[in-house]
């Protein structure tokens, strides 16, 4: 008895020990990236006070745009200059203000392990509403990876208020699954509508039939492919579906495949990184 009290003490430290490790790596991985400041303005850059919203995926945290957030400090094309955090409970935590240098605005689900995307989708939702009533954000830029550009849809979409209230300039998504019903080896075309099961892609559906999509500019949908069909984590059929619903709107819609790139790539390989800058603050 004895023996087994004693080899049960150990296993609860150990938990112990593993669950203080498991929160210090969240925490370390929601700090967000540094911010500096740009010493110089370009002159082949255009600044602006329009900020750019940059949203993750399912485990997304500071990492997803680090690299992005670095280029374009160092390249003096645009400054971090606020962090938001949002918890479960949608608290919203801010650090930071912003300026005139193409503000970049990095946001951090305190926790993004869920099974679905709806409860991100209410905190996202949240966050956008603090930024227009606190911050008077009336027009952004959105740069959002897989499931974090599936939330700004659901966020977005569903909310006359926001659309009435925020306008977005640029719409970049990086992997981003709009219908998931069907797999790699589907190809679009746009009678896929007729067979979709994906009940999220219909209220989607409802939420456009209801409101005219005039708030959106313009939408640059990029997906990466490491064999046919696929970036290895989502099928570019569950992208482009994206189509099927801006039938009949009045969005500027571009659709590009970034060839040899993962999933996770799409948000740090330097060539995207390039054309990203270019199309948000039009780099040369």
């Amino acid at each position: 008895m004895r023996m087994k009290i004693k080899w049960g003490h150990h296993l609860l430290r150990i938990l112990i020990v593993i669950v203080l490790i498991l929160l210090a790596l969240q925490l370390y991985l929601l700090k967000g990236a540094q911010s500096h400041t740009i010493p110089a303005k370009r002159t082949n850059v255009n600044y602006s006070a329009t900020p750019t919203l940059l949203i993750p995926g399912w485990g997304g945290n500071s990492w997803t745009y680090q690299r992005l957030i670095h280029r374009a400090q160092k390249g003096d094309v645009a400054q971090k200059a606020m962090t938001i955090w949002v918890a479960p409970n949608g608290r919203v935590i801010v650090k930071g203000s912003l300026n005139h240098h193409n503000p970049i605005i990095q946001l951090l689900y305190i926790w993004n392990y869920t099974s679905g995307y709806e409860k991100q989708t209410q905190q996202l939702r949240r966050v956008m509403f603090m930024l227009h009533d606190d911050y008077h954000i009336n027009k952004m830029n959105v740069v959002a990876h897989s499931y974090g550009g599936t939330e700004f849809f659901h966020a977005y979409l569903r909310s006359p208020k926001l659309q009435k209230d925020v306008k977005v300039l640029h719409l970049i998504l990086l992997g981003v699954p709009v219908d998931e019903s069907f797999g790699r080896k589907t190809r679009y075309t746009p009678l896929l509508v007729h067979r979709s099961q994906d009940q999220n892609f219909t209220q989607l559906e409802d939420a456009i039939d209801r409101h005219s999509l005039t708030s959106i500019k313009q939408i640059d949908n990029w997906m990466g492919q490491t064999k046919k069909g696929t970036d290895g984590a989502v099928p570019h059929v569950q992208s482009q579906m994206l189509k099927t619903l801006l039938l009949g709107q009045k969005v500027d819609y571009h659709e590009h495949i970034f060839k040899h790139t993962d999933h996770s790539q799409l948000h740090q390989r330097k060539e995207i990184l390039s054309r990203l800058m270019k199309v948000l603050w039009n780099k040369q």
